[in-house]
This record gives C-alpha cells, sequence and structure tokens, in this order.
C-alpha cells in the first residue's frame, strides 16, 4: 500500500494523537493560519458542479513535505497534493479525502513547459485503478505584458486558460471558448479583514463546472509556479 495514503487513514482529526503515526505539534499550528476558528481539521464529502468557496492551502498535511490542502467553507479537508520532500515532480497526484487517486499529472520530459493529465477511475473487476487521457497544458508567456498564462485542452475539445494576475499569487481560469471565468484565487482574508499568508488562498468556482477538474488545474499552475 502507498504510504501516502496510509498517513491520510493514519491521521485521526478527532482526537489529539493519531492512530498509528505521530501528529507533530506544528500541524495544529499551521491550521490555526488557515482557519482560526476551527481546532482540528476533519475530512468531508466534495461539491461537484455548484458554486462553492474553497481555502487554498499551499501546504502538505504530511509533516515537512510540499503540496497543497484543500477546504470547503466549512473548514473540511476535500482535496490534497502531497510532493513529500521533493517541489516540482515530474509525476504527482491530485488525491481526494480518502487518500484516493483522482488524477496523475505528468510533466514531459523534453516538452518545454508541456503537462499531460490522465484521470483515474477504479475499476472494481480487478481492485485497480486505470488511468484515462484527460487534458493537456502548455505554459506560455505573454511578450508584450509578461503575464504567466497556461492553455488547457481538454479530451473532450473544450479549451481554457489559467492567467496569473499581477505580480501576486491571485490568478484565474477561463473558459476561452465563451469568456467565461470559472475560478479565481486570491489571497485569503479572515473574518476581521487581516491578510493571511501568501500560501493561504480563497479560491471561488463558478457553477457548471467539474470542481476536480477545476483542482486539477490549479495543481498543474502550483507546480508550474514553483508552490508544489
Amino acid at each position: 500500500m502507498n504510504w501516502n495514503i496510509i498517513v491520510v487513514q493514519a491521521f485521526n482529526f478527532k482526537s489529539t494523537t493519531p492512530s498509528s503515526c505521530i501528529l507533530f505539534p506544528s500541524d495544529s499550528a499551521q491550521m490555526a493560519k488557515v482557519y482560526p476558528d476551527q481546532e482540528e481539521p476533519t475530512f468531508s464529502s466534495c461539491p461537484s458542479h455548484g458554486p462553492h468557496t474553497y481555502t487554498l492551502w499551499m501546504k502538505s498535511l504530511v509533516f515537512n513535505s510540499n503540496g497543497c490542502t484543500v477546504y470547503d467553507s466549512n473548514g473540511l479537508i476535500v482535496y490534497r497534493v502531497d510532493n513529500y520532500d521533493t517541489k516540482g515532480r515530474r509525476d504527482v497526484n491530485l488525491l481526494d479525502l480518502r487518500g484516493r487517486v483522482l488524477c496523475t499529472i505528468h510533466k514531459r520530459l523534453f516538452g518545454f513547459g508541456r503537462w499531460d493529465v490522465s484521470r483515474s477511475s477504479y475499476d472494481s473487476s480487478n481492485s485497480e485503478n486505470q488511468e484515462k487521457p484527460w487534458f493537456h497544458v502548455k505554459r506560455c508567456h505573454e511578450m508584450m505584458t509578461g503575464k504567466l498564462t497556461c492553455q488547457i485542452s481538454t479530451v473532450e475539445c473544450q479549451k481554457y486558460c489559467i492567467e496569473k494576475i499581477g505580480a501576486k499569487t491571485a490568478f484565474r481560469i477561463v473558459n476561452t471558448d465563451d469568456g467565461d471565468i470559472v475560478a479565481h484565487a486570491k489571497q485569503k482574508h479572515s473574518t476581521s479583514g487581516v491578510i493571511l499568508g501568501s500560501d493561504v488562498l480563497t479560491l471561488d468556482v463558478e457553477g457548471g463546472i467539474d470542481h476536480s477538474l477545476v483542482m486539477a488545474f490549479v495543481t498543474v499552475f502550483g507546480l508550474i509556479c514553483g508552490r508544489m
């Protein structure tokens, strides 16, 4: 069994100590930076297509690891990425709340800023995950403005673009077929108006799009920007 999945299953966030691994004190302190009013992180089922606001914490729940943890509007964990001790790995998995692989992101060795993403599906007949091509990403720079963008093409011939906004961590995802913004991320503010750290973002996702697809887009963009 993958050690990555064992870690998630071992943590029991309803108690002060996990069942089969060490919960480092820094984990609770870091959680307070994301949701100051929530004492302990919990897992939640994730919405699929309706509008929703998420919190992106550009940290892994695995101690001393790189990655990203995604919380819903109630402060419950819905997605995560664990890159362990290496940033910018060529193969990265986006996981759901139970540690199941939703997709695998592969950076082409000689692709010059190109990534291939395959969606995982569980085959109960042979108890194995099967991967099917999902979308492709190409990194681009606008020469006139210096803006970082990513062009995305799905196997269903849908086209999207991720645009970095300004010099900060904000970005937006645009459906280039109709120009609609399907998701927008910016630095998170607390309820009292305090700006949280640059590694804590608010992600607003519009309705009518698969949220796991948006999270896969966000993961690729985080790898491109060296955040994971």
